[in-house]
């Protein structure tokens, strides 16, 4: 927790400062910034593919497995992102999580090549009519790609603003998502849009961190009313977290092939994982491998059974499939299983 009194005086009211507040914020980046791929592009393509990756996974993620350049690579513009199969496009969205993202972004390419003939549009009601682009992502493309004046706001922005505000509110709530985009559109550089909202979203992930923000280094320290930043913002109560355990088989047969299931749920559809059964099946039977994740408010226990393939338990369910082991590899998976199947393939 940060001992407030080492934060910096606030000596400066915003909105009423907020052009000095802009200089110092720029200036800061200009010096100070980080260079990602993203900011050396204004391809807008390349702008959307990086903000869909960004919006519910980390910067280090993205950057440190490589998964930016690896789908540039494989779809680099909208046609070859609007032409691709599912598995294509879950193959090279793998590991990212969160896959209806990438089923969007699909969408998007599509609908920008039948509704604006393969061009981007600048204008904002234009990007809002696209499908899965949101009042950020528009604002993010008009910055980033366009030079235009946009209004961002993302988990980053929200935690600087609520702590310069001093905004003691939830945040996450309807008048409190209200109050943080008004204060995001006040405080907005028209002139530098790009470098503006660069700024605004590495100071967050940068200094104006969660729970142990670095006020004594923080440019704009001057602007911030907040004496405590380390207890803002405020946001909802979580959900509790449930434990939950899955039963998943490993059958080979003598043929080599190992028995897979294609999803079709809601939440991974066109994925591939080890079929599940009920425990009570599975009676008695050995466990090869056991692993933990996460998936939103769910601790997952993964517990994967070996089963002979003349075993009534094995038997291929709706969804299961017989799948040459070395075309495993090829096949798009979600990363909890990918981890477990690729441990008893080297076996």
């Amino acid at each position: 927790m940060v001992d407030s009194v080492l934060k910096p005086s606030h000596i400066k009211r915003l909105p009423d400062s907020r052009r000095d507040f802009r200089a110092r914020l720029v200036e800061w980046f200009e010096l100070e910034g980080r260079d990602y791929p993203w900011r050396r592009t204004r391809d807008p393509y390349e702008v959307l593919v990086s903000e869909i990756m960004l919006q519910q996974t980390q910067v280090s993620t993205v950057l440190g497995k490589g998964y930016f350049q690896h789908f540039l690579e494989v779809f680099p513009n909208l046609e070859s992102l609007a032409c691709a199969s599912d598995d294509e496009l879950l193959k090279a969205w793998e590991g990212l999580g969160y896959y209806r993202r990438a089923r969007m972004l699909r969408d998007t390419a599509s609908a920008i090549i039948e509704r604006h003939d393969g061009r981007f549009p600048a204008e904002l009601n234009a990007l809002l009519g696209l499908p899965g682009v949101g009042r950020y992502t528009a604002g993010a493309l008009r910055a980033f790609a366009f030079g235009e004046p946009s209004v961002l706001v993302d988990g980053n922005v929200a935690r600087v603003l609520a702590r310069l505000m001093d905004y003691a509110d939830e945040i996450d709530s309807t008048a409190g998502q209200k109050q943080i985009w008004q204060w995001a559109a006040v405080l907005a550089d028209d002139a530098r849009p790009r470098s503006y909202h660069s700024a605004l979203m590495e100071l967050g992930q940068r200094i104006c961190r969660p729970g142990n923000p670095d006020c004594t280094n923080c440019p704009v320290a001057g602007f911030c009313a907040t004496r405590q930043p380390e207890m803002l913002p405020r946001k909802k109560a979580r959900a509790k977290i449930t434990r939950v355990e899955e039963h998943a088989v490993w059958v080979r047969n003598r043929e080599g092939q190992i028995l897979m299931h294609h999803e079709q749920g809601a939440r991974r559809t066109g994925l591939w994982k080890l079929p599940l059964r009920e425990p009570m099946a599975l009676g008695d039977s050995e466990i090869l491998a056991e692993s933990n994740y996460g998936i939103t408010r769910y601790k997952v226990t993964l517990r994967v059974h070996t089963l002979k393939p003349d075993n009534s338990v094995a038997r291929p369910q709706k969804g299961d499939q017989w799948v040459d082991e070395n075309r495993i590899p090829e096949l798009p998976m979600a990363a909890p299983f990918r981890k477990v199947v690729e441990r008893l393939l080297d076996e």
